[in-house]
């Protein structure tokens, strides 16, 4: 299977600098990757929209599911590597919309920007924790643009060495707003000793659990809307004791199931991870535009929404 490479190929990408975001394989080795964002203190120049009225969800209510469908697109600043939203977040923005339409159904399309704000580095970084943080004025700028477009924002951290909860605590002024969720990449969550992309990372259902436990904790304490908490998965070792994650009021957890390759791999990917969720996660089914179609044609719409349960958020990188 694809995945099996997997470790070979980010080796690849170490060597040249960077690893290569949330997806099983590295962008083309052809073209230098981008360099790891550094922290700035400019501020941004972008004014930030009000939040959704009556601190309700984006497209109105307070709750999620199942009202809603969520569709939507990974990236990060300048890093093409990493997925569409790299740049030109209003044609992102128009190209989302009409994308999110096309997973409704019955029910009301909710578009999701999901904006990597902490990225796994192949190198230790001053602190030793190989990771790097997004500046606050690029998260301000994207969130400018998902408000504007009345769009969810998700943050995604991809820690390293870094505590999970430290670094979503690090967050927490963005969490408390009502249109911002989490996302975590648990194979990027490497131990002591170890170096992301040279052994497959790993978190379990307590430490999932504390995460949710906090974010339900903030939905609370600010009368937020429910929040939206997507952990990644792409094979079973990535996480152990699934079950120990819990249902917390205000938070919905959703497994996007991350597998590569052609259709009948990432059903097979699918139909393995789905069976090991805790009751109440929702699902999640990630499309990867390069890496997939270097095994034949992407997955459509009809053929994502086929699978049984069915994908309530998915997202393209």
């Amino acid at each position: 299977m694809v995945q099996q490479h997997k470790l070979l190929v980010v080796l690849m990408a170490l060597v040249f600098g960077v690893v290569a975001g949330c997806s099983d394989t590295k962008a083309d080795t052809g073209s230098q990757p981008p360099p790891a964002p550094k922290p700035s203190a400019r501020p941004s120049t972008t004014p930030l929209a009000a939040p959704p009225a009556d601190g309700d969800l984006p497209r109105g209510g307070r709750q999620i599911f199942p009202k809603y469908q969520l569709v939507g697109y990974v990236g990060l600043p300048g890093s093409p590597a990493l997925g569409p939203l790299d740049k030109d977040l209003e044609a992102k923005a128009s190209q989302l919309e009409t994308l999110s339409k096309a997973y409704a159904g019955s029910r009301t399309p909710l578009p999701v920007m999901e904006l990597i704000v902490v990225v796994a580095n192949g190198h230790a970084g001053k602190d030793g924790q190989y990771r790097s943080r997004l500046p606050d004025a690029k998260i301000q700028d994207y969130l400018a643009v998902a408000r504007k477009h009345r769009m969810l924002l998700l943050l995604d951290i991809q820690p390293g060495r870094a505590d999970i909860l430290r670094e979503v605590k690090v967050l927490q002024r963005w969490l408390k707003e009502p249109d911002v969720g989490l996302a975590f990449d648990p194979e990027w969550a490497v131990g002591p000793g170890q170096v992301p992309g040279k052994v497959f990372g790993h978190t379990t259902g307590a430490e999932l659990d504390s995460i949710a436990a906090y974010l339900a904790g903030l939905v609370a304490q600010y009368k937020l809307p429910e929040k939206a908490f997507v952990f990644h998965q792409l094979s079973v070792r990535i996480v152990s004791n699934e079950k120990a994650l819990k249902q917390h009021p205000g938070v919905q957890i959703i497994k996007s199931v991350d597998g590569i390759g052609g259709r009948v791999d990432k059903e097979s990917t699918w139909r393995k991870l789905t069976t090991t969720m805790a009751p109440g996660v929702h699902t999640g089914f990630k499309l990867f535009y390069k890496e997939d179609t270097r095994h034949g044609a992407l997955m459509t719409p009809a053929q994502v929404l086929a699978l049984k349960p069915r994908p309530e958020f998915v997202v393209y990188e």
